[in-house]
């Protein structure tokens, strides 16, 4: 949302999903979240680095230490990062194609039915 943190990454579309985990309502605050993947090496912050919090046994999350815009998910050893499509500077490129953490869903969130859907599998 300012600015102080940036970022970049570099590749072919990237896969971008709904993910209606309570994990991811929670972080974003909204009724779901739209995470953007793009793999480690073809990313890189170019201003600022973000703060970050262990949000679960398997996963880390990064936001803004100046505003508290919420930037991404990473889940341990995993060679992607996930990054939350609002902090994009052209979100409307970002489409997503699936929905993740199904079982939470609310059931006013009806966007886009009939993509793939995929409950959590990660358990706490």
């Amino acid at each position: 949302m300012c600015g102080t943190c940036r970022y970049e990454f570099r590749g072919d579309p990237p896969q971008t999903g709904y993910c209606h985990c309570d994990m991811c309502k929670k972080a974003t605050g909204g009724p779901f979240a739209v995470l953007v993947q793009a793999s480690l090496e073809a990313f890189r912050w170019t201003n600022g680095r973000p703060r970050s919090y262990r949000s679960s046994p398997i996963a880390t999350r990064g936001f803004c230490y100046l505003c508290g815009t919420p930037l991404y998910l990473q889940y341990d050893d995993d060679e992607l990062i996930l990054v939350t499509a609002g902090s994009l500077d052209y979100p409307e490129r970002a489409r997503p194609t699936e929905h993740c953490g199904v079982e939470n869903r609310l059931g006013w969130a009806d966007c886009r039915r009939g993509f793939p859907e995929e409950k959590t599998q990660e358990t706490f």
